[in-house]
C-alpha cells in the first residue's frame, strides 16, 4: 500500500502554465466501483488546459467553472494498487489504462496516485509501454466515438441530432484535417483499419509520418488549401475546427457528412443547398471501447504517436509546449 501522502499537480488559480504546481496530498481512497492506480503515465489533452484557464469560451449552461483547489487530467496508464469490494474484473497488480469522469473536470490523474471508476478502465495493451497506453485514451475515443460507435445515448451538447457514425468500407473515401494531431493520427488509423481511402491533412513537415500511418494521400495546408484539391468525398473528419472549418464543406459529394471534433459553426443553408451533413458529439469514457481498441493497439494495426515527455512535476512545461501547437501526436507525463 502507498504511504499517506503523495505528489500531485494542483489548480488554485487559473490561468497559464505557470498555475500548475505540484502539492503534496492525501492519498485517495478507492470509492465504490473504483480502483486506486498507482500511476505511471498520464495523457496531455486540450481539455486539461481549457480547465486551467477555467473554461473561459464555455458558456457555464454547458459547463460550470471547475471548483478549486483542483488535480487535472483524465488519461492515465498505471498499475492497480487496491480495489473496492464490489469492483469485479481487477486485481492488485493489473497494468490498466483509462479516460477518468470525462466530460467531468475532476479526473485527478496529475498525480503519483488516483481513484479511478472501474468502468472508464480496461487491461493496459501488453506490446504497448505505460508512456504510450497513457496518449491513447481521450484521442484514441475521440476518434473511435466519431467513427466507429458512439457507445452511449447521451445527447450531443451544441446540436438537437443525436450523433451517428459513417459505415466505413473499401469503397469510403475520408479526409481527416490535423491528421497529425492526437485525434487526427488516430482517426487516420481507424478509418485505414476500416478499408477507406484517407487524405491526411498537416503540415509538410508530418507527410512521411502520417504516409507510414497508412494515409493513401497528403495534402500540405501550408501550400495547398484542401477544398481546392480534394472533392467528392463521403467524410471529412475535422480535427482543427473554428470557423475555417466551413470551407471543407465542398469537398464531400452530396449525401457526405463533416464530423468536427471541436467547435465549429456552419451556414445551415450552405449546409443545405450542398445536399450535406454536420454532426459533433462529446467523448465519454467507456471502458469496454478502450479495451476494444486496446486490442488493435495490442496488435499493432493501431500506433500510439509521442510528441514528447515531460516529468509530472514539470506538467507547466509539457503545457507550455502544447500552446506552441504542431503537435506530432501526443504529450505525456511520466511518473517516477
Amino acid at each position: 500500500m502507498p504511504s499517506d501522502t503523495m505528489t500531485a499537480i494542483r489548480l488554485h488559480e487559473f490561468g497559464g502554465p505557470e498555475v500548475l504546481r505540484p502539492d503534496e496530498v492525501p492519498v485517495p481512497e478507492p470509492g465504490p466501483g473504483e480502483v486506486l492506480l498507482r500511476v505511471h503515465a498520464v495523457g496531455v489533452n486540450p481539455p486539461d488546459w481549457y480547465v486551467r484557464e477555467g473554461m473561459p469560451d464555455v458558456p457555464p449552461e454547458v459547463m460550470p467553472p471547475p471548483r478549486l483547489p483542483l488535480i487535472p487530467g483524465t488519461d492515465v496508464s498505471g498499475v492497480v494498487a487496491a480495489v473496492a469490494p464490489d469492483v469485479e474484473g481487477f486485481a492488485v497488480g493489473d497494468e490498466v489504462f483509462g479516460m477518468l469522469r470525462f466530460p467531468g473536470l475532476e479526473g485527478g490523474a496529475y498525480a503519483e496516485y488516483v481513484a479511478a471508476p472501474a468502468a472508464d478502465l480496461a487491461p493496459k495493451p501488453a506490446h504497448l509501454d505505460h508512456v504510450h497506453a497513457a496518449g491513447a485514451p481521450m484521442a484514441g475515443l475521440t476518434a473511435w466515438q466519431f467513427l466507429i460507435a458512439l457507445g452511449h445515448d447521451h445527447p450531443p451538447p451544441f446540436q438537437a441530432a443525436q450523433h451517428r457514425p459513417v459505415a466505413l468500407d473499401e469503397h469510403s473515401t475520408v479526409l481527416v484535417n490535423g491528421a497529425g494531431g492526437g485525434v487526427g493520427h488516430l482517426a487516420l488509423q481507424l478509418a485505414t483499419w476500416r478499408g477507406a481511402h484517407v487524405t491526411a491533412v498537416a503540415s509538410g513537415r508530418h507527410e512521411s509520418f502520417l504516409r507510414d500511418l497508412g494515409a493513401d494521400e497528403f495534402i500540405d495546408y501550408t501550400r495547398t488549401r484542401p477544398e481546392e484539391v480534394a472533392h467528392d468525398l463521403d467524410l471529412v473528419l475535422d480535427t482543427v475546427g473554428g470557423p475555417e472549418s466551413r470551407r471543407l464543406l465542398r469537398t464531400l459529394r452530396r449525401g457526405g457528412a463533416l464530423f468536427p471534433v471541436y467547435l465549429a459553426e456552419y451556414d445551415p443553408a450552405e449546409v443545405a443547398e450542398l445536399g450535406v451533413t454536420t454532426s459533433g458529439t462529446q467523448v465519454r469514457s467507456n471502458g469496454a471501447q478502450l479495451a476494444e481498441l486496446g486490442r488493435l493497439l495490442d496488435a499493432g494495426t493501431v500506433r500510439v504517436a509521442v510528441d514528447s515527455t515531460f516529468p509530472l512535476v514539470d506538467a507547466a512545461k509539457a503545457h507550455d509546449r502544447a500552446g506552441h501547437g504542431h503537435l506530432q501526436g501526443k504529450i505525456v507525463l511520466t511518473v517516477p
